[in-house]
């Protein structure tokens, strides 16, 4: 640990070997439940990748194809160029680091860390250098003859990770890394097990539904829901530029609206819950009279108390609530249609302010037209 400000060190080398890890085609289900819908990804060496999902998307069960936990009906798993879909777990070129971390509670931590190694009757001699290796990359080597219930959360993630390592895996797994960890240690861990991970060079996949640990930790991401992957991008592509509702709600929080396409040439949207026509511009594929679905983000209106002066993108409501949440104020204002918007204002632009807006106050919003998204579906 140290009193450097965190820093999330991202792997040079994640833009290479654009297929080292493939799922071709993958089906699972449970019973008449579909866990995994015909799904297909590609992911690439070194890289650092998280599924994201609410639970019960599929996102675990698919983590568990990859370790061998589970069969798939069909399809392919392939690790370099490997085809494990049939090979057994042990054999795998895998490893998989749980949510609970699993270490074994009469175990010393060196010796936690040594299974593995032991079990496939490595000899002595290399298991204590690689394990003493393993736990210094952590900093846990002076607490090699701890036991598990002597540690912190966090250091017993570290140990489960130093056994996750110490068998050089190709690809390395870790199902909801952060879940059992204090919410005020969550976001150091997340930089420091993200810069260990990187320095050893580790393809990384990572399941999660926390949307925070995600944009942190990942070089790409994942967005399921019901066996399938929705969107796959970096963290800011897929904040930016959502290709659906589904995406566009579960990352971060966005005021959706419907809106018809109206004048394809400026081109102008009108929207039944606001005042004034959407301009946009980037309108996908939307055709002249065809409903839409438009994305807008809450931190990227700007509120005042006078009339906006713009023809366009502009809506005027009255504050039902607002929480102060330290750099910004969460505002939810309803228009005159009913509808409830919720905009972020930062914490210099509501000192800016001759009066800050109070409960009932009118208010004018207004966006740019560069801040819509036109969803694909």
């Amino acid at each position: 640990m140290t009193n450097e400000a965190p820093r999330l060190q991202k792997s040079p080398s994640a833009h290479t070997q654009a297929d080292f890890v493939q799922i071709i085609d993958v089906v699972k289900k449970f019973g008449d439940a579909m866990a995994v819908d015909h799904l297909n990804l590609s992911i690439r060496k070194n890289e650092f990748f998280a599924l994201l999902g609410s639970s019960g998307c599929g996102k675990s069960t698919l983590l568990r194809l990859m370790a061998g936990l589970e069969a798939p009906d069909s399809g392919r798993i392939l690790v370099d160029g490997q085809d494990i879909t049939a090979l057994p777990t042990y054999q795998r070129p895998v490893n998989m680091m749980f949510q609970s971390y699993a270490l074994f509670p009469h175990m010393s931590v060196e010796d936690n860390a040594a299974y593995g190694l032991r079990r496939e009757g490595v000899a002595k001699a290399e298991v204590r250098e690689r394990v003493a290796a393993a736990l210094d990359l952590v900093q846990m080597g002076r607490y090699a003859k701890r036991k598990p219930h002597q540690l912190s959360g966090g250091q017993q993630q570290r140990v489960a990770l130093a056994r996750s390592l110490v068998k050089r895996p190709k690809l390395l797994l870790l199902d909801e890394p952060m879940s059992a960890l204090d919410k005020k240690i969550r976001q150091q861990t997340q930089f420091e097990l993200g810069n260990i991970l990187y320095s050893v060079g580790v393809t990384c996949i990572m399941v999660t539904h926390d949307q925070e640990e995600a944009m942190t930790m990942a070089d790409r991401l994942a967005v399921m829901n019901e066996g399938r992957i929705l969107q796959v991008g970096t963290p800011d592509e897929v904040y930016e530029a959502p290709t659906c509702r589904f995406a566009a709600e579960f990352i971060g929080s966005t005021n959706l609206f419907e809106g018809v396409l109206a004048d394809d040439e400026s081109p102008l949207f009108d929207c039944k819950d606001l005042q004034a026509p959407l301009r946009v511009h980037n309108p996908m594929n939307a055709r002249r009279g065809h409903k839409v679905q438009l994305s807008l983000r809450p931190e990227r209106i700007a509120l005042a108390h006078a009339p906006a002066t713009q023809d366009c993108n502009w809506a005027v409501g009255t504050v039902e609530q607002y929480a102060y949440m330290g750099s910004y104020t969460l505002f939810y204002v309803r228009l005159p249609s009913g509808r409830l918007m919720e905009v972020d204002v930062s914490r210099t632009a509501v000192r800016a302010m001759e009066r800050a807006p109070d409960y009932g106050h009118t208010v004018y919003l207004s966006w740019g037209a560069d801040q819509l998204v036109v969803l694909e579906k």
